[in-house]
């Protein structure tokens, strides 16, 4: 990890979801930061056209996140996404071979800036962030993917990341 932890106070942050209800909690988590909600596709789309972002925390259902995320990585906005629905083996494949720099599972929200610090310093040191993600919520994604972990693992590496 990085020896230097990336502070989160004052960055501007997207945060894109379909519930309002994420929204606010995104919001509450997170504020020390300056959080610019989308609702829906068009909105969250135009706010990365318009202005410039630390971070996007996109979800991938209800707002069409992966093509948010093809947006972001178009502008140089650094990405994850945020799901509680697509948790699953084909969408984290589909977000890691988009771009996106993370893959966090809604019912971790608790931990949210703590991820957020976490992957952002290694994001930031240009270290690998999915390391980070991979050692934090083991336990969750071995649970939820079994023995394709490895295979998510190998993938990572095979793009230069370092596991």
């Amino acid at each position: 990890m990085a020896d230097r932890k990336f502070n989160l106070e004052g960055k501007r942050i997207l945060a894109v979801d379909d519930e309002e209800d994420v929204l606010a909690t995104i919001d509450e988590l997170l504020e020390n930061c300056d959080v610019d909600k989308a609702l829906d596709y068009q909105t969250a789309s135009e706010k990365i056209e318009k202005y410039r972002y630390d971070l996007a925390l996109l979800d991938i259902m209800g707002v069409d996140g992966l093509k948010l995320l093809e947006e972001c990585i178009e502008k140089g906005t650094p990405a994850m996404m945020l799901t509680a629905h697509a948790m699953n083996y084909d969408a984290l494949m589909a977000c890691i071979r988009k771009g996106a720099i993370a893959f966090l599972p809604k019912d971790k929200m608790g931990e949210l800036d703590q991820l957020l610090e976490d992957i952002m310093s290694a994001y930031m040191a240009g270290t690998s962030t999915w390391k980070v993600l991979f050692d934090e919520l083991s336990e969750y994604f071995i649970k939820h993917f079994g023995k394709k972990m490895a295979k998510v693992e190998w993938v990572c590496r095979s793009k230069g990341e370092k596991l």
